[in-house]
């Protein structure tokens, strides 16, 4: 900014020097004009020397004191119409010369010439002092420039480094695993946004590590009860406490069926997690499905005296993959079965809406505590007030529905259901359902 400034005064004052040396040329020249006229001719100035010098006064050229008839310091010289000196330094001929014509009665009568370069030499001594003032202001303005910059870039600096800092020192404790961490949300502005970005960022790690915490824990004591009874069957078995027969054979085949089951669906979670669950989407009619899935479970839910009302629409085409739809539907019955007391009711319902293909399970009670049905779906969870654990179940078959669901671009809810139970809603939109 201060050699900008510098610039453009530089730039003005000798615009302003060259139009005022313009304009003491022209009222010089009027003057000579008027001498030239009164003599009629130019023989005053060798007659009258200080009628050159007074001319130069007249046109406001200063001139030093005591020198009124020695050669004037002014680089102005006078010629006549046919260029001969006659007054003034004699220039030596160059192009560079500036050249003004003294009209007298419409005709030249003579020139003045000058050197152009004359906004560079200032003569005037107040034009000196000017411009001298000006220079000191002009470095004045750039250092107190140059100090206030200095102060703001520290107080920028200080500003925006004290939050990066901030938020440096607290990555680092995150990525040490202290998920707990957070930072301070300073102004609304793009540290903010990222302050707030990063405690979200905090936050889902710290409540993934716990998930993860609870997950093993989950796991390793759902492995724990059919491995620890197992052992204590075979135990019983060696010390000849249990006869081996066929109850003691069936028993522990269950235990391991139970083992079995549980290891797959825990194998189910991990691909679907990793996005590696193999899906061969086709057309497929899920009122098909839906009545395949209840009659094969049809005996198991007579002998648990529970009733099964199937309500399903025909030709509810949509793209899908037959065998993990049909693993879905066979999960929800088999979730009913387990947790629905005897007498009880299922009602399976698959229909058609104008913007989706809709699939509801409900059954009769007991039913779901309304703070426990947004975690039904987690890992190895179970409401324990309602629902008991004495059928077996690892609480992992709702979380493999919901992978299924959402694999093929749908929705599934829980709420309480109008026959006094549960009920799982699934919604696939039409266009999803279409196109997958």
């Amino acid at each position: 900014m201060g050699t900008a400034v510098r610039f453009s005064f530089d730039s003005g004052f000798d615009d302003y020097v060259q139009e005022r040396e313009q304009q003491r040329l022209d009222t010089l020249a009027q003057l000579l004009a008027a001498d030239y006229l009164e003599a009629q001719g130019w023989q005053f100035l060798s007659d009258r020397r200080d009628r050159w010098w007074r001319s130069l006064r007249l046109s406001r050229r200063d001139l030093p004191d005591g020198r009124e008839h020695d050669e004037p310091p002014l680089r102005v010289m006078l010629a006549d119409a046919q260029g001969d000196w006659l007054a003034g330094p004699k220039l030596p001929p160059s192009p560079s010369l500036r050249r003004m014509p003294v009209r007298a009665d419409g005709q030249v009568v003579g020139w003045l010439y000058t050197l152009p370069p004359m906004a560079h030499v200032i003569n005037d001594e107040i034009d000196r002092q000017f411009q001298a003032r000006q220079l000191r202001a002009t470095w004045v303005i750039v250092s107190l420039s140059v100090l206030l910059a200095a102060l703001v870039s520290l107080l920028l600096a200080r500003v925006l480094l004290v939050p990066v800092r901030r938020m440096a020192q607290a990555t680092h404790r995150l990525a040490e695993g202290h998920y707990r961490t957070r930072v301070r949300v300073g102004a609304p502005d793009e540290l903010g946004r990222l302050a707030r970005d990063f405690n979200r960022l905090a936050h889902s790690l710290e409540r993934h590590e716990q998930w993860r915490r609870e997950l093993m824990a989950d796991v390793s004591h759902e492995l724990r009860t059919p491995l620890a009874v197992l052992r204590g069957e075979i135990e019983a078995l060696q010390d000849g406490l249990r006869p081996l027969d066929g109850n003691a054979l069936g028993s522990l085949a269950h235990e391991v069926s139970q083992l079995s089951q549980l290891i797959d669906d825990l194998y189910d979670l991990s691909l679907a997690d990793a996005g590696a669950l193999n899906y061969h989407m086709q057309p497929v009619d899920l009122g098909v499905l839906v009545a395949q899935a209840v009659d094969a479970v049809q005996d198991r839910f007579q002998r648990r005296g529970i009733a099964i009302d199937l309500q399903a629409e025909e030709r509810l085409v949509m793209q899908g993959d037959q065998r993990r739809l049909l693993q879905l539907v066979s999960n929800l019955l088999e979730n009913s079965l387990r947790y629905t007391d005897s007498p009880g009711r299922v009602r399976v319902r698959a229909h058609r809406t104008r913007q989706a293909i809709e699939l509801d399970v409900a059954d009769t009670a007991p039913g779901v505590a309304p703070e426990q049905l947004p975690r039904l779906f987690d890992r190895l969870y179970r409401a324990e007030a309602s629902r008991s654990r004495q059928h077996g179940g690892a609480g992992l078959g709702l979380a493999i529905c919901r992978s299924i669901v959402q694999a093929h671009g749908g929705q599934i809810t829980a709420a309480a259901s109008d026959l006094g139970g549960l009920a799982i809603r699934i919604r696939w939109p039409t266009d999803a359902a279409s196109t997958l």
